[in-house]
């Protein structure tokens, strides 16, 4: 590690890493490139303790587009990830998400899926009797319609993923330091760095703050003030005696979702808003599964009326209370940062868009594949909220 390099990325997960690799497999970049991670295992990382999957099925075209490039980015990472003749594989099931509506919800599902359609996702509106041919095991006495995800969708090893992305990037030039970044450091009006924890500064022409929950606090050292702050989720894995075939990502009205994990299952649920404060600690919320989660599956999928829950664990979101919504590149007082913030538990499966995205604002000061523009600062600093509905 040197002193001093063209771009430091602050977290070393899927955003970082992504943005790691597009930038140093980009044929106009010809700087060094470090990448700090405070934890070089993941195992607490809220990449490898997510749901792990991609859905096109959000309320905001932007989500959409960014979500289909990670399909077709995972789709293709075998050969755009390869190093020495090794492909990676992310085991990439395309088992589709599958959004129910009740009365109450079904303009929301309407007008969410014609947005869906107009960006190209490949969706289709299911009546309940179309739901039950598909999906013998469902409960539909209650609901109105479904959204179904015919390809595209689906769920993936995470790790390995990051692992692909991580070794590519490596394998290009970007170095990584196990280290965390405690303050950004700022020279004639101009972020110009990172401190390290242990003294150690290392100047920067670029800084990327990719830090998920720990972003705030960077940004803070800065005196920005982001609005992402760091909310548990826990995920229950469980299995059942029954079967429960051809199971997409289902997505209840009360937004617990569950999907197939080798021969178990994984759920979960988003607390309500009064027992959902901001957290940094692991423990699993027990309650939650007895008392919200549990009922609601079993009632959904009378077949989960019995099941052993065989393991549980806790990550963190870094949501952004704003909008739900990634703030994304500069901030108009802040030079030298760029910001990927705020992915309100949609990184993963958009970590390929952003990274690519970061890579064009440094090579080239603008977007070029996809514009993301509608997810810059602006909207936050004139309180013009790009609220995302469809947060799960």
């Amino acid at each position: 590690m040197h002193e001093q390099y063209d771009v430091v990325i602050v977290g070393g997960a899927a955003v970082g890493s992504s943005a790691a690799y597009f930038l140093a497999a980009n044929p106009d970049f010809d700087g060094t490139l470090l990448v700090v991670e405070q934890d070089a295992s993941y195992q607490k990382a809220a990449t490898t303790l997510s749901a792990a999957s991609i859905r096109h099925q959000f309320s905001t075209a932007g989500n959409i587009r960014m979500s289909l490039f990670g399909t077709e980015f995972v789709r293709a990472m075998g050969q755009t990830l390869a190093v020495d003749g090794e492909q990676p594989d992310a085991g990439f099931h395309e088992g589709g998400y599958l959004f129910l509506a009740t009365a109450a919800g079904l303009p929301v599902l309407q007008a969410n899926h014609a947005v869906q359609r107009a960006e190209g996702a490949d969706v289709v509106l299911l009546t309940p009797a179309q739901m039950l041919e598909r999906f013998p095991w469902l409960n539909v006495e209650d609901l109105v319609a479904g959204s179904l995800g015919l390809s595209g969708e689906g769920w993936l090893d995470a790790y390995s993923l990051l692992r692909a992305i991580r070794r590519k990037a490596i394998s290009l030039g970007a170095e990584y330091v196990q280290a965390r970044a405690s303050a950004l450091l700022s020279l004639d009006g101009r972020i110009s760095g990172v401190r390290l924890d242990d003294g150690r500064c290392i100047a920067a022409g670029t800084v990327i703050n990719a830090a998920g929950n720990g972003a705030s606090a960077l940004a803070a050292s800065a005196g920005i003030e982001l609005p992402v702050h760091a909310r548990k989720r826990c995920v229950f894995y469980f299995d059942c005696a029954e079967a429960v075939p051809k199971l997409p990502l289902l997505i209840d009205p009360n937004g617990a979702y569950v999907r197939p994990e080798g021969k178990g299952f994984i759920a979960g649920i988003q607390p309500d808003a009064g027992h959902d404060p901001d957290s940094t600690d692991f423990d699993v919320d027990w309650p939650l599964w007895e008392d919200v989660l549990w009922p609601t599956l079993a009632t959904r999928i009378p077949a989960f009326e019995a099941v052993k829950v065989r393991n549980a664990w806790a990550g963190h979101y870094d949501m952004n209370l704003f909008d739900h919504n990634l703030i994304l590149g500069a901030h108009p007082e802040c030079a030298g940062l760029l910001f990927a913030n705020g992915l309100s538990g949609h990184g993963l499966q958009q970590s390929p868009a952003i990274g690519r995205a970061l890579a064009e604002l440094i090579v080239y000061g603008a977007f070029r594949s996809l514009d993301l523009s509608e997810f810059s600062w602006q909207r936050v600093l004139e309180n013009q909220p790009l609220r995302e509905i469809n947060v799960v």
